[in-house]
């Protein structure tokens, strides 16, 4: 990876040969975000304008052609890559990352909306088997409510996959940027994130109000998950270094969230929302004592 990042900042053409290329390719549009973030972030917007356009040209075929994810990962990670070098905080960025999935699942709603009332509507027909009959006790306007929730829930969730994919690029970008120019800056920026109480709380209200502001914000449930998501990412990530201990448990958490999302996703956000209140990594290098504390892993 190091070297195609050296690659990519050799000069204008390889820049524009990466990411134009990347972007015309079906699924390695999060390479061009990424390559076109490291640009970007290096050079800044004036001198990466030209590279950029120049990306927009096969993302805007694909959305011609029905596919619009390559223009919204690709717009999406560079604006959170403007951010970024404005010296935002990665905290910021996480939270700005829901508006960005917000307009994502507009879109989508919209790109889409056939084929994702026609899964809500399969998914209509499997819930009385879901739960086990519980279905059918519930009230007509329970289950009228239920059901109207699964398209906006469905939509959010694919947006949050493309927000996940652009939160990824940037930080893929970020990452080559560290290696070429500021080796182990990105390891420390992103061991030392940690979402503050107010933040994590407004998550959890977004995740759970979300429903309850009507269907179309239904969205919100999965959107507010993901910076959650990555706060407990980091909190991993700094315990490991913090204590010392082998990359094998970072190795097994992203292993067994591959393999049991459904389980370890719901655990690293409630990890991400506890962390804001005690404060772990903190507890961890006072415990360890000043010089764990301001060591490097």
């Amino acid at each position: 990876m190091r070297a195609l990042a050296e690659y990519i900042m050799r000069g204008r053409m390889q820049a524009t040969l990466v990411v134009v290329g990347s972007a015309a390719m079906p699924l390695l549009f999060w390479l061009s975000a990424a390559a076109g973030s490291l640009v970007l972030l290096r050079r800044g917007a004036s001198d990466a304008i030209g590279i950029l356009a120049w990306a927009l040209l096969p993302a805007i075929a694909w959305w011609y052609f029905g596919e619009p994810r390559t223009l919204l990962v690709l717009v999406g990670a560079l604006g959170l890559a403007l951010l970024l070098r404005a010296n935002w905080t990665w905290n910021r960025i996480l939270l700005s990352s829901v508006a960005l999935g917000l307009v994502y699942g507009f879109v989508l709603g919209a790109v889409f909306r056939e084929p994702i009332a026609t899964m809500a509507g399969e998914l209509q027909k499997l819930l009385p088997t879901m739960f086990d009959g519980a279905h059918q006790q519930l009230a007509v306007s329970e289950r009228e409510r239920l059901e109207a929730l699964i398209a906006p829930v469905l939509t959010g969730l694919l947006a949050a996959l493309l927000q996940v994919l652009s939160l990824l690029s940037l930080i893929l970008g970020r990452y080559w940027q560290a290696v070429l120019y500021n080796p182990g800056g990105f390891g420390r920026e992103f061991r030392a994130l940690r979402l503050s109480l107010p933040q994590a709380l407004l998550l959890l209200a977004g995740m759970i109000l979300g429903p309850n502001l009507g269907p179309q914000l239904a969205m919100l449930t999965p959107l507010c998950s993901v910076p959650l998501l990555f706060a407990g990412i980091a909190l991993v990530h700094g315990l490991v270094e913090k204590g010392g201990l082998a990359r094998f448990w970072l190795v097994g958490m992203y292993i067994t969230l591959l393999l049991f999302m459904q389980l370890i996703y719901p655990l690293l956000v409630v990890l991400a929302i506890v962390d804001s209140l005690f404060d772990f990594r903190g507890r961890l290098a006072r415990k360890n004592g000043p010089g764990s504390a301001n060591g490097e892993g």
